[in-house]
């Protein structure tokens, strides 16, 4: 597995903690309703903020936690949910509303290929500036090879597939201390079938 690397100083680092693991189910504190107490560090959010981060809408959300064995149709937690700590429940008055362990839910909405909004853009910026450098510039003195080794590893696939949607033939080689490009400039015939983001 490759480890993440440094992003380059000259352009977009990643926020610290912007991938972090979600939290193991070790029971501790996060049973019942909380109203303004935490049981476990991160981020608890509604549904349709959760889904912001992603940039679709709570329904589509909702819908991939319930894929994910996390919410219930009627659109409470799963006990699942609540036990691993991914989700509580509030109740203010006659409203009941589940918040949602933000990084504990990622790689079950990730994993059914939704992508931070955040990511996204990173993604984008590395694409741009990996194309840019396959092309040449006179002004840049390093190459597409020697920057795609400054790629944390968590983004590489993401990188590649959107290198491949824009054309770009430069692929980023994960676990290399110097990625090869797999082609020349001209793109490859079927380089590669474009995968929504979600």
């Amino acid at each position: 597995m490759a480890t993440p690397r440094r992003a380059p100083a000259t352009t977009a680092r990643p926020p610290s903690g912007r991938s972090p693991a979600p939290p193991s189910p070790s029971g501790r504190g996060h049973r019942g309703t909380t109203n303004s107490v935490t049981p476990l560090a991160g981020e608890w959010l509604s549904l349709t903020d959760l889904g912001r981060v992603y940039g679709i809408s709570a329904v589509h959300t909702g819908k991939l936690l319930v894929a994910a064995g996390l919410r219930q149709a009627d659109g409470d937690p799963s006990s699942t949910a609540i036990e691993a700590g991914l989700a509580q429940r509030q109740h203010s008055g006659q409203h009941r509303q589940a918040l949602w362990h933000r990084q504990g839910c990622a790689p079950h909405l990730e994993g059914q290929g939704v992508m931070p909004q955040q990511e996204r853009t990173l993604v984008g910026l590395w694409a741009d500036l990996l194309a840019a450098l396959q092309q040449g510039a006179p002004d840049i003195v390093t190459s597409a090879e020697e920057m795609a080794d400054e790629i944390p590893g968590d983004l590489v696939q993401p990188v590649n597939r959107e290198l491949r949607e824009r054309g770009c033939s430069f692929q980023v080689r994960p676990g290399l201390t110097t990625p090869q490009p797999v082609c020349s400039r001209a793109p490859e015939d079927g380089a590669g079938d474009p995968h929504p983001h979600g």
